[in-house]
């Protein structure tokens, strides 16, 4: 099962609404025969400048443990160009494997998408 991608913009922060399957070589689509892997779509915002991304999981049925390497795969690649990556209401399945993996300590995770959106600000205004 392909994992579906929503694309919005929220000011200056790219919101990825995720649904499906977060698993090994899962594809995301954008739309009829695309897909690309989640560390992809990421370098792919990068490279149009988007700098503050945030992964809305809430629509995601199944994670395993490839899909976390998923994640990990994407922050890496978040960090490399310099992007802010956090996740947005992760279901108790993906936050329990997270908390396993001790990879939860590596994102910054929230339940409510207007705090996630603070939280880039605060970030930004942190920084400055």
């Amino acid at each position: 099962m392909t994992m579906y991608c929503n694309v919005r913009e929220l000011d200056d922060v790219t919101v990825l609404d995720l649904t499906g399957r977060l698993s090994l070589g899962e594809a995301v689509a954008f739309g009829s025969g695309s897909g690309l892997i989640l560390g992809e779509t990421i370098r792919d915002l990068t490279k149009n400048g988007r700098r503050k991304i945030l992964l809305n999981l809430a629509g995601v049925t199944y994670v395993d443990s490839s899909g976390i390497g998923q994640l990990m795969g994407a922050l890496t690649s978040a960090h490399k160009h310099g992007v802010e990556l956090k996740l947005l209401r992760p279901n108790e399945q993906l936050l329990n494997l997270m908390k396993l993996t001790k990879v939860d300590t590596l994102f910054d995770i929230s339940e409510e998408e207007t705090a996630a959106l603070a939280s880039f600000t605060r970030g930004a205004a942190a920084a400055g």
